[in-house]
């Protein structure tokens, strides 16, 4: 049952792990660019925005990308306060105008600081770590150590750490220390984390191990993977996704997530 059930979702990764499956999918945004953190900043951005039709998502992120002439990293680093008026018109269902200006206001004080976003998701290590010294210097271990669960909610504290930050924006970033699937940042681990021979997932972040990442169970995956019984949880939420990543172990356990293109796929092209 097992060993068919795992040439199933094989064969279902290998037809919608594809080029072709870019094209419709919020990935195509950061597919754009080839400046790393113009492709961060946009991941990020489209899978916060990726709630409702791919097609809707993928024109509202194009609109944004446009407002900020068509350059996001070097328009955050580089705007002057006037520059920020056209942005006000920005909106996609509850994301709005103060949501746009706080995400750019992040973004400038954490690239000020770092070159790379991954760096938003490395939590600090816990203090001491137990037997972790050398020669009386901590020796800090590589993010694999905490996991994506530790790595996301590290980053909700630290996205929200800046003064005055607008209470309704916090909506749209969540931790599993809220109990929420996750379902858009543990989609954007993937596509920044995963090495993917066949273009589709960037791969470009290594402090996370494609091991470590979740799925992201959106309504698509949880209903498909329901049916195939991978999932005996009743409610959705983080231990469900947590749950179905453990299943999915049990077919690759150094690239759980790959199964995702074959879950989703089925869910959202089959209607399985």
């Amino acid at each position: 049952m097992i060993e068919n059930l795992k040439a199933f979702l094989d064969a279902k990764v290998a037809q919608y792990n594809q080029p072709g499956f870019i094209e419709n999918d919020p990935i195509s945004i950061p597919h754009l660019f080839s400046k790393k953190q113009d492709i961060e900043i946009m991941g990020f951005w489209a899978a916060t925005l990726a709630w409702g039709q791919r097609v809707t998502i993928i024109k509202k992120c194009k609109e944004l990308i446009e407002l900020m002439d068509g350059a996001p990293y070097d328009f955050i680093m580089n705007h002057e306060e006037p520059d920020l008026k056209k942005l006000l018109k920005f909106k996609h269902r509850t994301f709005n105008d103060v949501d746009t200006l706080y995400f750019i206001a992040f973004f400038r004080y954490h690239y000020e600081n770092f070159n790379s976003l991954e760096d938003a998701f490395v939590p600090k290590p816990p203090s001491p770590l137990k037997g972790e010294q050398e020669g009386g210097r901590i020796i800090t271990p590589p993010l694999g150590g905490w996991g994506a669960e530790a790595a996301l909610n590290h980053f909700r504290s630290y996205f929200f750490s800046l003064p005055d930050y607008p209470h309704r924006t916090k909506k749209h970033v969540s931790s599993p220390s809220q109990k929420s699937t996750c379902k858009r940042l543990n989609m954007f681990l993937r596509w920044m984390v995963r090495k993917d021979d066949f273009g589709v997932d960037f791969g470009i972040w290594n402090k996370l191990s494609p091991a470590d990442l979740i799925i992201p169970c959106d309504l698509h995956v949880d209903r498909v993977a329901r049916k195939l019984l991978l999932i005996n949880r009743k409610q959705t939420d983080w231990q469900t996704a947590v749950e179905l990543t453990e299943r999915l172990k049990q077919f690759d356990p150094l690239d759980p997530v790959k199964y995702d293109f074959a879950l989703f796929g089925l869910g959202i092209e089959e209607k399985f």
